[in-house]
Formats: C-alpha cells, sequence, structure tokens
C-alpha cells in the first residue's frame, strides 16, 4: 500500500513536464509550423549564424588569452521535449532576450562542465565552482558574443533598434530550464577550449524572432512585433503580447471582441514631442567631435582632511573613505559622474564593470 509518497520516477516525470512559464505549469503541446516555415528559412538562420564564427572565437580567444574557436552551427527548428534529449541534467542557462529590433526570446545553453570551463579559462583557476562571480564572467561572455552577432545582423538587415537585455545566467536542472513554447530555433555550437576537449553550445530562439531575423535576412518586411517601439517589446522580453479576444498589439490587429470579424479603422494617438529632436545639423556637428578622446576616471572614494592631519600622513597611514566595502564606485567622465560600477580584475589589471547609468536628472543635481 502506497504511503502518499511520490517516487523518484514521478518526481522526474513531473519535472520533465516543466513548461517555460515556471515550476508546476502544465505541459504546453508542440504547435505546427507557422505558415511559411521550412527549409528556406532554417538555411537562412544557420548561413547568418555561420557567418559570425569566425568573429566570435577571435573575440572570445581574445577575452581568454587562449586558443578558442567555434566550429557549426547544426541548426533545426525543434521543440522543448526534443531539445530536453540532447541536453545534460544539470546545464547552465544565459538568458539574453532581444528587447528590440526582433524582440522575443533568445537564450543560450551549455552544460555545467562546459560553464565551469569556460570560468576556469577566464579567471585562470583551476577547480572552480560555479558561484555568482562565475555566472558573472559566463554572463559577459556571452554578452560579447551576443555583440558581434547583433553587429552582423545590423549590417545584413539594415535594422539599427537591435538591442539585447543584459545577459542572465543561472546552473539549473534542465527540466527546469526557461525554454520557449512551442516551435523554436536552435543552433548547435562545437566550442574548442584548446583542452583537447570539445563542449557544445546552443543557442535558441522564439518562434516569433526567429522568422522575423530570417524574413529580414530575404529582405522581407517584419512582422508588426519586430517593429514595436524598443521599450514596448522590452516589458516582457519577447514579442508583444497578445492582449486578449484576438487584439494583439493593442488591438491594432484583430477583430474587436464580440463583433463580427470585420478589421475597424484604428488610427495611431498622435502625442506632442516631450524632448527637442535633433536637426541634421546637429547630428552632423556630434559627427565631427566623435574622435575626441576624454578622460575616464574610475573614483574608489573621497574623504576631507584638517591640513594638519594631511602634514602628518606618513607611510602607512590609513585614509578611510566615505565608501562602504562592496558599494559601486563612481565612473566619471572629465569629471563629470555618467555612471556607477562594480571593480572586477581582469588577467592582473584592474577593471569597472557598468552596473548603473546616472540619469540626466541626477547629473544635473551633481553639477549643481
Amino acid at each position: 500500500m502506497s504511503d502518499g509518497a511520490l517516487s523518484q520516477d514521478e518526481i522526474d516525470a513531473l519535472l520533465a513536464g516543466v513548461d517555460s512559464s515556471g515550476i508546476g505549469a502544465s505541459v504546453s503541446a508542440p504547435t505546427a509550423p507557422a505558415p511559411g516555415r521550412g527549409e528556406n528559412e532554417r538555411q537562412a538562420l544557420q548561413g547568418f549564424f555561420a557567418s559570425t564564427i569566425d568573429a566570435g572565437s577571435s573575440n572570445l580567444s581574445m577575452m581568454t588569452g587562449s586558443a578558442v574557436s567555434l566550429k557549426g552551427p547544426q541548426a533545426s527548428f525543434t521543440s522543448r521535449d526534443a531539445l530536453l534529449t540532447q541536453l545534460p541534467d544539470m546545464v547552465t542557462v544565459v538568458k539574453a532576450d532581444f528587447s528590440s529590433g526582433f524582440p522575443g526570446e533568445h537564450l543560450f545553453i551549455m552544460s555545467e562542465i562546459t560553464a565551469k570551463s569556460i570560468a576556469s579559462l577566464m579567471n585562470k583557476e583551476e577547480n572552480i565552482t560555479l558561484d555568482e562571480m562565475a555566472m558573472s564572467v559566463i554572463g559577459e561572455v556571452i554578452s560579447q558574443f551576443l555583440g558581434t552577432q547583433i553587429t552582423a545582423l545590423t549590417d545584413k538587415t539594415g535594422n539599427k533598434s537591435i538591442a539585447s537585455v543584459p545577459p542572465e545566467a543561472a546552473n539549473v536542472p534542465k527540466a527546469v530550464a526557461a525554454l520557449p513554447g512551442g516551435e523554436f530555433f536552435c543552433a548547435e555550437y562545437q566550442l574548442d577550449l584548446g583542452d583537447a576537449n570539445e563542449y557544445r553550445i546552443w543557442e535558441i530562439l522564439g518562434s516569433q524572432p526567429a522568422g522575423d531575423i530570417a524574413q529580414a535576412l530575404s529582405g522581407k518586411k517584419a512582422s508588426p512585433a519586430a517593429m514595436a517601439m524598443p521599450g514596448f517589446g522590452g516589458i516582457s522580453g519577447g514579442a508583444v503580447p497578445n492582449m486578449g479576444g484576438g487584439m494583439g498589439g493593442m488591438g491594432m490587429t484583430g477583430a474587436m471582441p464580440g463583433g463580427t470579424g470585420q478589421h475597424p479603422n484604428v488610427q495611431p494617438v498622435q502625442f506632442a514631442n516631450l524632448t527637442p529632436h535633433m536637426v541634421p545639423q546637429e547630428q552632423g556637428n556630434i559627427g565631427l567631435i566623435m574622435d575626441v578622446s576624454m578622460e575616464m576616471t574610475v573614483e574608489l572614494g573621497r574623504t576631507r582632511k584638517l591640513i594638519k592631519e594631511i602634514l602628518g600622513m606618513g607611510e602607512g597611514t590609513i585614509i578611510e573613505l566615505d565608501k562602504l566595502a562592496g558599494e559601486p564606485v563612481d565612473i566619471l567622465v572629465n569629471h563629470k559622474l555618467i555612471a556607477k560600477g562594480e571593480v572586477v580584475v581582469i588577467d592582473e589589471n584592474f577593471g569597472v564593470r557598468v552596473t548603473e547609468i546616472v540619469s540626466p536628472m541626477e547629473r544635473m543635481n551633481d553639477m549643481s
């Protein structure tokens, strides 16, 4: 007679049913391919990602100081269940959703061993653990790789609004990885870190951004979601949400609830500009000084001392600053505060990772 406890097999079966909305959600049935989706779309995406391999390998080699190379990718449209069969039990997932340009779900997946190997190579440290610092390193590696892709995608499509959210890495069981629902695009890379081992990285695009990017690469007009405002697309890290009643994108494309199915003639609301736009002549003037260098300073902290205290300083004197341990440092350009960040070590040099951009209002208050 059962005591009501779940067996390990039953627990595994429940975890395998978790979809991208989180633990305990129902399993979403695989959807049929979108109209017009097929081999041409897959080839367009595979060709693009393959074209970024050399630049991506070069960037990774510069970051790690070692010979790093990427091969592939092998590209396909797949589903959650199919991909999970290829993944190890523990994976490192790096979410890097496109927030504008081609908004939608975008992430990278690698095995726990691959993540540890990359972090060890970056930090020049053996037997590394995947703590917060290691996850930050993995996120930075993906950020550099993604930057190469965005530059190439901008050049090929002419879409200059492409942007992504800052990559965030987490080490989780594969069953709880937040994969897109239905059918999605997957590119599988072979990674060589120069240690005679071969690792794999999976790059995944949700159905919406995959379709929009493929259309843009082929010279076709992207869907309305791809042309959404950057701030609006970035709210959910994906495409413009369906608001219900068939009214995708704030009622601009669907029928009115309870209506006859006819499309209403909806006109966009025109709002007055809150900030003045630069005229072409002003933009040209800005271009004239783009190559002018400016002094950038990172300030650890400040303090005030009496003259007699300054004159009494000698070797070994400890000066207490106004910053607490772990508090962000100030980043100044020409002695004006523009951002805050945290101190990092890159090889044998200090660096600073920007964590906050100071708002114009804060800069004005600082000047006054």
